[in-house]
């Protein structure tokens, strides 16, 4: 297994900064939610199966004097999700929010989909998210107060047949979401989604940043404000 990319913050900072851990780093909402909140003082932890790729944002995000490291984790393997959360949790202290914002998906219509294909990517789409729930969960109900974030597609709405993989995900996370919004938000926990209804794009209605925006304004929400889906179409 590959070391870490970075060496972690020292113990005063990881007690005076707050801790934003994304599982599924790319270029586009997750990156520009990771600079939302990391230039409101958090710091970053980011999940992925190659961690080369992690370079590449770490590098922009110390650009902006943003902290950041990485983690090697498959969101489709249980025990390697696990071991990347203890990772974090041994070397960066509890995660504060957490960022699910993995997908899989195939062109595929659901008469020709194979059984064990829909399985694997089961596993990543919605699998990953509730190891990733329970795994930072115990420490969010210790500190009375923590927030849970979803990337969701409009697919959950209006499912397409060459994508059929990703819409069974995607309305089934966003089925999770709701439910543990339910079960959670009496315990101060926040469990939220941002369900996109069309292709990410800068500079248009569905820019990175605007996604950014809307998982900024959930975490910020008092307990008796909170929503748990923004949609943006």
């Amino acid at each position: 297994m590959k070391t870490e990319e970075k060496n972690y913050t020292n113990s005063n900072t990881r007690m005076s900064k707050k801790l934003l851990t994304i599982v599924g780093m790319g270029p586009g909402n997750s990156h520009a939610t990771a600079r939302r909140f990391g230039k409101e003082g958090y710091r970053i932890a980011m999940i992925g199966r190659k961690t080369d790729r992690h370079q590449t944002y770490m590098k922009l995000l110390a650009d902006d004097g943003i902290e950041s490291s990485s983690f090697e984790g498959d969101a489709g393997n249980e025990i390697s999700l696990t071991m990347a959360f203890d990772r974090i949790e041994e070397n960066l202290g509890p995660t504060d929010v957490l960022l699910y914002n993995v997908f899989t998906y195939r062109d595929c219509p659901p008469t020709v989909l194979k059984y064990q294909n829909m399985l694997e990517d089961f596993r990543s789409n919605v699998g990953g998210a509730l190891v990733s729930v329970q795994r930072v969960l115990p420490k969010m109900l210790e500190n009375n107060t923590g927030t849970i974030l979803f990337t969701g597609g409009g697919l959950a709405f209006e499912p397409v047949p060459q994508y059929s993989s990703l819409a069974l995900g995607k309305a089934a996370l966003r089925n999770l979401c709701f439910s543990l919004y339910s079960e959670l938000k009496p315990k101060n926990i926040h469990v939220a989604t941002v369900t996109i209804c069309g292709f990410i794009k800068p500079n248009t209605r569905f820019s990175p940043d605007v996604v950014a925006d809307a998982f900024w304004k959930l975490h910020n929400q008092k307990q008796e404000e909170f929503e748990r889906e923004i949609t943006i179409e």
